[in-house]
């Protein structure tokens, strides 16, 4: 067998760590951009620690009421958007931000302000409980509003 030079590529399998993404701040994984459900559920099982079930949840308030939700993982520090686009989530390293793109218009509105003066914000700490029935109706308001370009 002939001397491999360096940098050539080999047979061999990649190692665990090879398959492991690429960790950005705040520990979050980056995940591959795509639509539907198998890159949101990927992106959600890779966010770190008590953050992944909380992301199962919030997807599964999200698709209940509204399952005619589009969904799509961006691949960029677990930003996930449903529908073009009501509502997303982001992980920080000690919460996960909930933007609601016309939060403004949703009773009540949302406690979190932002500089777009028709973004609000929910963020969800980790002893926090999530008011999963007040969520649920941030929910159906928001899909009957008009989605956010993204």
């Amino acid at each position: 067998m002939a001397d491999r030079k360096p940098g050539s590529p080999t047979n061999a399998l990649p190692t665990q760590a090879a398959l492991e993404p690429r960790l950005l701040s705040g520990s979050n994984p980056q995940i591959a951009k795509g639509d539907g459900d198998a890159p949101v559920q990927a992106d959600i099982a890779a966010m770190p620690g008590w953050k992944s079930e909380v992301g199962r949840r919030i997807d599964a308030l999200v698709v209940r009421p509204s399952p005619t939700f589009e969904r799509r993982s961006n691949g960029i520090r677990h930003s996930m958007a449903w529908t073009a686009t009501a509502l997303g989530i982001h992980c920080f390293t000690k919460y996960i931000k909930v933007a609601l793109f016309r939060g403004a218009a949703l009773h009540p509105i949302p406690p979190g302000a932002s500089k777009s003066k028709e973004t609000r914000y929910l963020n969800i700490h980790q002893d926090e409980t999530l008011d999963e029935a007040q969520f649920t109706d941030w929910v159906k308001q928001a899909s009957r509003l008009p989605g956010e370009s993204m």
